[in-house]
């Protein structure tokens, strides 16, 4: 991590949180612990930006030479934002309008990783109607919202009794009339970080529940964390091999994770697919990303910093 010089006594910058989305709580989390920390980094002028829909105009009153993006979801993580400032050229972190709202769209970004040899899980888009119909793939399977994070709205479903049939048309309906069906795959829950263009290590996620929802992401004690992951090594540098590949496929800049599922179930062949790359993960205090770079040997401090130096437009 060697990012350029910055003047942090007259460098301004806005860390932009908030927003609108269903992740709109985490991003107020993730503002909070990011702009903290670039003031114990030593920046003088640091302020938190609550997004609204003029942010445009907001951003174009307050000048700040960098912005920090601290948004999650849609409009935040997805490319819109990222247009904003493209046009305002205000520089930015994390990646750039194509490949965040590449990433941002499970199914398109599939494509991506099958084409740079990326395994994935069989997937498909269905219609809500079609889904309470009947079982678009054999069981087991997951449902999921194809352009939200934090795993808003995942739904497994493993049998008769979890069938989206007994799930109500309106509660599915609030993520759009597409949603993605993606067969299920045992076992661990791994991931892994990239910060510019080095993979960081390999975390294994033990949750408390079902599987890695937004409880066991953000709720103390909701899942353990085991850094590094106790993997076989070519196992572990294999997902390390793809993250940084994911990372380039899609054409990410500053730090992104990926998620990934490895089946080492007795008598399975260990399996490894990529479940998706997040362009803007979280920076709470139960965040992945932050755990990973400490055990790197980067404090929260300076990964932040790194983020902000590492700012641009055209990214």
């Amino acid at each position: 991590m060697q990012p350029n010089e910055l003047d942090k006594e007259n460098t301004k910058v806005d860390v932009l949180y908030g927003g609108w989305s269903t992740e709109r709580e985490v991003s107020l989390a993730t503002g909070q612990a990011c702009a903290q920390a670039l003031a114990r980094a030593g920046f003088k002028m640091v302020d938190l930006v609550d997004v609204t829909p003029d942010i445009g105009k907001v951003l174009e009153d307050r000048k700040p030479q960098i912005a920090f993006n601290a948004l999650h979801g849609k409009w935040g993580e997805d490319g819109h934002m990222q247009a904003i400032l493209e046009m305002l050229r205000i520089p930015y972190t994390h990646s750039g309008v194509l490949a965040s709202s590449l990433a941002m769209h499970k199914q398109k970004a599939k494509i991506i990783f099958r084409d740079a040899r990326i395994p994935t899980a069989e997937s498909k888009l269905v219609s809500i109607e079609r889904l309470m119909d009947s079982d678009p793939m054999p069981m087991p399977y997951v449902v999921k919202p194809v352009a939200e994070g934090s795993s808003v709205g995942v739904h497994i479903v493993e049998s008769e009794a979890s069938s989206p049939v007994s799930v109500s048309l309106s509660g599915l309906g609030e993520y759009g009339q597409e949603l993605m069906v993606e067969r299920f795959v045992p076992g661990r829950e791994l991931t892994c970080a990239v910060v510019g263009d080095v993979a960081l290590g390999v975390l294994d996620i033990v949750s408390t529940g079902d599987f890695y929802n937004y409880q066991s992401k953000y709720a103390e004690g909701g899942s353990e964390h085991i850094l590094p992951a106790d993997i076989p090594n070519e196992v572990y540098r294999k997902i390390q091999q793809y993250a940084l590949a994911a990372h380039m496929a899609l054409g990410c800049k500053g730090v992104s994770r990926s998620d990934f599922r490895y089946d080492d179930n007795p008598g399975a062949e260990g399996e490894v697919v990529i479940l998706e790359v997040n362009t803007q993960p979280g920076m709470t205090g139960t965040s992945l990303v932050p755990e990973i770079a400490q055990h790197a040997g980067h404090s929260f401090e300076e990964l932040v910093e790194w983020m902000v130096k590492d700012a641009s437009c055209d990214r």
